[in-house]
């Protein structure tokens, strides 16, 4: 199973790296768009375009923090580690779809099965923490039975 919860922990690192690329191409983006801008004639057009340059560069700099926060989280995640008990790093399979507790990323491939990495903070995440083999618990009017937690 150790293997399955690698990569689903290396499919979580690529999809934060492909932000933070996002993130910096967008920054660059803009200052070139910025320091490209020459004052025109209307001085105000200049200052707009150059305001609106920096708060894209803001925007993408947040982003970019962000993205670093989720990568310290996923640095805190055992990738070996066995548990009974849903915690973060953990595989769960339930009646009603296949979750990996690490980061709020969306739908991943692996194994052949989709899994939905889901953050421990989320709705779900926070129904599924904690709980082991057995157990069930609702969310959004659907029932979920947790078969497994690895």
């Amino acid at each position: 199973m150790s293997d399955l919860k690698r990569e689903l922990y290396n499919l979580c690192v690529d999809h934060v790296r492909r932000s933070m690329d996002a993130a910096e191409l967008a920054i660059q983006e803009a200052q070139q768009s910025s320091n490209d801008d020459t004052k025109s004639s209307a001085g105000d057009k200049y200052e707009t375009g150059r305001e609106m340059a920096q708060q894209e560069t803001n925007r993408n700099l947040a982003q970019l923090n962000e993205a670093n926060k989720l990568l310290v989280a996923l640095n805190r995640i055992g990738v070996s580690s066995t548990a009974t008990i849903a915690e973060p790093g953990s595989v769960i399979v339930t009646n009603n779809g296949n979750f990996y507790l690490a980061i709020s990323a969306g739908s991943l491939q692996a194994g052949g099965k989709t899994y939905f990495a889901v953050s421990p903070a989320s709705p779900v995440g926070l129904k599924l923490s904690g709980k082991s083999a057995g157990d069930s618990f609702s969310l959004n009017g659907k029932s979920y039975t947790i078969q497994s937690v690895s």
